[in-house]
């Protein structure tokens, strides 16, 4: 089980139901255009066939204060942060460190996703390591973190995430 967590509105929604359509039997040839979402109020199950099937939980930004809750049964995790929404930063911060010194999530990888690279506003990944001081959190952290610039709109780095993905599900550990 892996989990998706993230604030309201960074993305999680298109992020799976793209890389829903990546891992698809028809393949990657066209992502097309972006599919409708709503904003998830509890939970969505997907499952996705990488090697193996896995299934994603994705949690509303809504459910925050509840996401503990999902940790128990969870390997890895993908957190998501909205590179176009400032006003996100320190509230992400502070939910990404909350996860990062849960005791039940000691052992999963985790892949941070600073999604919405494709608008104009957007940080660039160099802002948004300085802003969350990602060395430091990397260095304190008990779990292997990798980072990725994503875009869930247009398909950018989604390889690097699914990469990501079949890595992790090769490490027994």
């Amino acid at each position: 089980m892996l989990l998706l967590l993230g604030a309201s509105g960074a993305g999680k929604t298109l992020l799976v139901k793209r890389l829903q359509k990546l891992c698809s039997k028809e393949g990657p040839k066209d992502l097309g255009e972006p599919p409708p979402t709503l904003p998830t109020v509890g939970t969505n199950l997907t499952d996705l066939l990488i090697q193996k099937k896995i299934t994603i939980r994705e949690l509303g930004g809504c459910m925050g204060p509840i996401w503990s809750s999902f940790y128990g049964d969870c390997s890895s995790v993908l957190f998501m942060i909205d590179a176009a929404n400032p006003t996100q930063i320190s509230s992400s911060c502070v939910q990404l460190l909350s996860l990062l010194s849960a005791e039940q999530l000691a052992s999963a990888s985790v892949l941070i996703l600073f999604n919405k690279i494709d608008l104009p506003c957007y940080m660039s990944l160099v802002e948004m390591k300085s802003l969350f001081r990602i060395q430091d959190i990397i260095s304190c952290a008990k779990q292997p973190i990798a980072v990725v610039e994503t875009s869930a709109r247009d398909g950018r780095g989604l390889d690097a995430v699914l990469q990501w993905l079949r890595s992790t599900l090769q490490d027994p550990s």
